[in-house]
């Protein structure tokens, strides 16, 4: 019992734990498979986490060790019942080497299935290193060709990443990064994905970085009045990218509709999409006050949205869109990333279909944020909030139009969807910074005043 009490201490602290704020009841181990005998050793837990009236499950790989060296100190669980040191595993190379070659061998440890997907070929024997950033889940590098990326909180069924991005790649997309294999277990009678291993795009850029350095780039030529410079006259212009990146989402909203089929909405769906909105906003007004005086804007962008008569497509899409899921690369430009939904979302509902726009939307949104973002606490903020919009309204609307033209539904022919979409996303926005990050609240709450 002393290590699942050091185990709940520590589970509670990661950057990827779900339940902060929610009043942990209890962590039971269900499932412990050793992974690699000896000193050091690896097991794989399956632990549930018990709330009020819920309960999660998570994975963690943990390593045993009778001494601790410094370098593995920063991921210490606290000790394990046989007086061993217990640490988080997915830090230690010397371990992680086993999943590697566990996946090239198609081998089964226990609970744990390990498979390879046919054709894939890739390097065994590389010592990993676990990328910092990440707060749903932990990435592996493994050298500089694969990278694994760790499920940390499991929902019983396939992983959408997992599920969308094999399917993409057998569709020969150039925008997926290749997968190379899997981890999975039985969860609730269901497989379920623990971990998916694919190409590690080595020499490509993110999304988010690649915009907040053009922002930066063109604030810095700033005056402060609001008057000297535009978004189209800075060096480092973000536009070129961001058209191109309109044209990769419709190229993967098109192999997404190919590998998994397509639909309309029909009248009573679209109410009860409406209704769902309603009800976030409500949750959002309770939570944040300040909320309530675009209530009546949002109320009739929503009304709009019900009273839509034409028929709505919908398909499988990526769910959880934004810069920071983007990646620019040399060989085939923009790749997309992290197909498996906002995590805090229940499984069906991730895997169910609905409109690409609201990946779109989701898109539109973070330009926003990647102008907005760097004008906290800037001492010419005022000023500058002009030039933010002109360099947010350019990119959006050079997404737009890659998309557009890319085969996407065209957004301009589409508003009063995609506006319910993107205030939909802003109130989800303004709970979200209302509750783990309270400096950049003022973000979605400025946007909002100028929709």
């Amino acid at each position: 019992m002393a290590f699942e009490e050091a185990l709940a201490t520590w589970l509670v602290k990661q950057r990827w734990f779900a339940g902060k704020g929610r009043g942990l009841r209890d962590l039971a181990i269900v499932a412990d498979t050793e992974v690699v005998g000896g000193d050091p050793e690896l097991r794989h837990l399956i632990v549930t986490v018990s709330y009020d009236t819920t309960v999660d499950y998570y994975q963690v790989l943990t390593g045993l060790r009778h001494e601790l060296p410094d370098e593995l100190q920063h991921a210490h669980i606290g000790p394990s019942d046989d007086g061993r040191q217990a640490y988080d595993g997915l830090h230690d190379a010397e371990l992680t080497r086993t999943l590697l070659a566990g996946i090239a061998a198609d081998e089964s440890i226990g609970r744990l299935r390990m498979r390879t997907i046919p054709g894939a070929s890739f390097e065994t024997g590389l010592d990993s290193l676990v990328l910092g950033g990440e707060q749903s889940n932990t990435s592996l590098v493994y050298g500089e060709e694969s990278i694994l990326k760790v499920f940390r909180r499991l929902s019983p069924g396939p992983n959408p990443d997992l599920e969308v991005t094999t399917a993409l790649a057998r569709l020969g997309s150039q925008h997926v990064a290749e997968p190379f294999g899997w981890i999975e277990t039985t969860l609730d009678g269901v497989p379920t994905s623990l971990a998916i291993l694919s190409r590690y795009l080595r020499l490509a850029s993110d999304g988010w970085s690649l915009a907040a350095t053009s922002v930066r780039d063109l604030y810095a030529m700033e005056d402060g009045t609001g008057d000297g410079v535009r978004a189209a006259e800075a060096g480092g212009d973000f536009a070129g990218e961001a058209y191109r990146l309109g044209i990769a989402t419709a190229q993967v909203h098109a192999d997404l509709a190919a590998a998994f089929g397509a639909d309309v909405l029909g009248d009573g769906v679209l109410r009860e999409l409406t209704e769902q909105m309603f009800r976030k906003l409500d949750l959002a007004e309770a939570a944040v006050p300040e909320l309530g005086r675009y209530g009546e804007m949002l109320g009739d962008a929503y009304s709009s949205l019900a009273k839509l008569r034409d028929p709505i497509p919908v398909q499988r899409v990526h769910g959880d869109y934004h810069l920071g899921q983007v990646m620019r690369t040399t060989e085939t430009g923009w790749v997309v990333l992290d197909f498996e939904g906002e995590p805090a979302t229940p499984l069906a509902q991730r895997r169910a279909r609905s409109s690409p726009l609201r990946d779109v939307a989701g898109m539109l949104r973070s330009f926003d944020y990647a102008a907005r973002h760097q004008l906290i606490g800037h001492p010419q903020q005022f000023g500058l909030n002009a030039v933010a919009g002109d360099w947010v309204r350019r990119n959006a609307s050079a997404f737009c139009a890659g998309y557009a033209e890319a085969g996407g539904q065209d957004p301009d022919e589409n508003d009063v969807l995609l506006r319910a979409l993107q205030l939909d996303k802003a109130v989800y926005e303004v709970l979200y910074e209302a509750r783990h990050r309270p400096s950049w609240l003022q973000i979605p709450l400025d946007s909002l005043a100028e929709f």
